[in-house]
């Protein structure tokens, strides 16, 4: 009797220890799970922690409005520029905007303003010269006393642009800068209270004549309040 009650508990507890063993081990064709650690920088990396940014701060609009140029009188040197630039182009439309409307502008082809001989032509007249076949009396050449008779495309390759007054000239406000034989009147004819004009001066062209062929041209304006208009084209030269 307790031979078989031996034999039968330890034939039970070899049947508990079979079945454990038979849940501990994996099915075939299955492989184990695996466990994984992260390292705490792995776990950084795997899962970065949301940061919240600061808002923005904005800053309130401005009530200062930019600066409106346009309609503004533009100084002398600018007005003078603009016409310079309409000279060098042979822009006839743009030089008639600049002419006064009253006065019109005067062509003298010496420093001296003969006001007198000196031929004067009105905005209308003005956009039209350059195309105009007319031959004019504009006074007489210096030292030969011949008479100027030119178209007035001939008379502005003589005595307006004659040289590149723009990129070679000094440029002077209220002040002359060539000087010849003949009388500069200038401030005679246009007071200063009234007149500004700005000079476009090459000291020389040609080195071998030793500065014998300087050339000035001056824009002569009006003041009208802070405006100007233009008034007079001086051409300038050296004269015998």
């Amino acid at each position: 009797m307790y031979f078989a009650r031996n034999i039968g508990g330890l034939a039970l507890i070899a049947a508990m220890l079979w079945l454990t063993a038979c849940r501990g081990t994996p099915e075939a064709g299955t492989e184990p799970k695996q466990t994984q650690t992260q390292t705490p920088e792995q776990s950084q990396t795997a899962q970065p922690v949301a940061t919240k940014e600061p808002p923005q701060e904005t800053a309130p609009p401005s009530t200062e409005q930019p600066q409106d140029l346009e309609g503004l009188p533009p100084l002398v040197e600018e007005a003078a520029s603009t016409v310079m630039n309409a000279l060098r182009n042979k822009d006839m439309n743009q030089l008639a905007a600049w002419v006064h409307s009253e006065k019109g502008l005067r062509f003298s082809p010496y420093a001296h303003v003969d006001t007198k001989n000196d031929l004067v032509f009105n905005k209308d007249e003005v956009e039209g010269l350059m195309k105009d076949s007319t031959k004019r009396i504009w006074r007489t050449f210096a030292g030969s006393g011949d008479l100027i008779e030119l178209t007035f495309a001939d008379y502005y390759k003589r005595f307006v642009y004659d040289a590149d007054f723009i990129q070679t000239a000094e440029i002077a406000v209220n002040k002359g800068l060539g000087q010849g034989t003949m009388i500069n009147n200038l401030n005679e004819v246009y007071p200063k209270d009234q007149y500004d004009f700005v000079e476009y001066h090459i000291e020389g062209i040609d080195p071998s004549v030793e500065g014998m062929d300087w050339r000035s041209l001056r824009l002569v304006f009006e003041k009208i309040g802070e405006d100007h208009a233009l008034v007079g084209i001086i051409h300038d030269q050296w004269t015998p």
